[in-house]
């Protein structure tokens, strides 16, 4: 028996493959909108634009926007468009704002590229996988100077402990700025820089960042795509900004927290290491206290936080209602960037590093004082070339 004979055996019919009656060309616009209706038949409604959006979600809407806008295909789609998705006015984008985005990128997404019929040989045509790992992922790799941003995850952290920071989640504010702070992947992220703005393909505005995390490693991925993995992230959080207003240090109330009068106390150790006898007249410990300053600085030789040797009193500050963390807190901050960096030996010769000492001259705490008294502290910074106090 030959092929033809045991095929009409087993009950099978030969029926010739018949050929297709659209272009390559048309085939790819109608799997591009098979992907719509798709996308409706799960959903229950067109796809929409947004944010929050899924990604296929707004790809799909810009192509429904795109398609709409093509009214030389109507026809074409005509017999899949049941649910009438084509006479549907866009909710977001109007024909000629659609007509203004960017067309390669969009022909691109809708298997309409130049260049031959031949549907096998796509030009200029990225996987959906090449697509999101040149949007998405940014390969972190060591952050080198990491040295210098080491202070300030420190300084949040203590100021997540103590509520003069907050977290919230991401999404009532979607924005991300220079200077933001994030958590993200279980780590934390700091917004170091933000490059030039650029156009995505979709029309929206981007930019490259430089984004730190607490792990010591850096990443330059997209503000969308850090905006993207804060949304899917459930633990994802917004670090708000750290609580300038120092509440009850400038009031007149005595609140709970509060101490009816303290002393802000300036240091100066006489450690007799090589580096602090060469910088002793700038290097100083600032501290608040509500009792004695000679009673908390009794055993200062057994202490770390005093670099294990005696120390001098230099100036003192009465004040009164003040609250102990923010005060501290209100220093640290402002003198971040000249904070200490040195490594000693404790008691019991592990390395440890000092964290609540800086190289700031004695006049220019004097002046910090001066302006937390006038409520005038929120109106600089200081500035490390100068070791002076700069207007904001």
């Amino acid at each position: 028996m030959n092929d033809e004979e045991l095929l009409a055996e087993l009950g099978l019919e030969i029926t010739p493959i018949k050929a297709s009656a659209h272009t390559p060309q048309e085939e790819r616009i109608l799997a591009g909108f098979e992907d719509i209706l798709r996308f409706v038949e799960s959903h229950g409604r067109a796809p929409e634009h947004g944010e929050g959006r899924d990604i296929f979600e707004r790809l799909y809407a810009v192509r429904l926007d795109r398609l709409r806008a093509m009214t030389q295909v109507h026809d074409l789609l005509a017999p899949l468009d049941t649910q009438g998705l084509l006479s549907e006015a866009s909710h977001v984008l109007a024909p000629e704002q659609v007509e203004g985005l960017d067309d390669d990128a969009l022909m691109a997404e809708l298997g309409l590229g130049g260049g031959g019929d031949d549907i096998t040989k796509l030009r200029h045509v990225r996987t959906f996988e090449e697509r999101k790992a040149a949007e998405d992922i940014a390969d972190r790799k060591k952050c080198e100077d990491f040295d210098r941003f080491q202070p300030l995850f420190e300084q949040v952290e203590r100021e997540l402990k103590s509520g003069t920071r907050k977290t919230l989640r991401f999404g009532r504010d979607a924005s991300v700025a220079l200077g933001n702070w994030f958590i993200v992947g279980g780590q934390m992220a700091y917004v170091a820089e933000v490059g030039e703005p650029i156009r995505a393909p979709n029309g929206e505005s981007d930019a490259r960042l430089r984004v730190i995390y607490s792990n010591g490693t850096e990443s330059d991925l997209l503000q969308r795509s850090l905006q993207r993995a804060l949304y899917k992230d459930d633990t994802g959080r917004r670090i708000t900004d750290a609580d300038t207003d120092a509440g009850p240090l400038f009031g007149d109330a005595e609140e709970p927290d509060d101490i009816a009068s303290g002393t802000i106390y300036v240091l100066r150790s006489l450690s007799m290491d090589p580096f602090i006898a060469e910088h002793r007249k700038t290097i100083h410990k600032i501290g608040v206290t509500g009792g004695k300053v000679e009673t908390r600085i009794a055993n200062a030789v057994n202490d770390a936080t005093y670099l294990l040797a005696k120390v001098e009193v230099v100036a003192t500050y009465k004040l009164s209602n003040i609250n102990r963390v923010k005060m501290e807190n209100l220093f640290h901050k402002l003198f971040v960037a000249a904070q200490l960096d040195i490594t000693l030996p404790d008691r019991f010769g592990k390395p440890f590093r000092p964290r609540e000492w800086f190289v700031v001259p004695l006049p220019v705490i004097d002046e910090a004082v001066r302006r937390i008294q006038d409520g005038t502290i929120t109106q600089v910074i200081y500035d490390r070339e100068t070791a002076s106090l700069k207007p904001i």
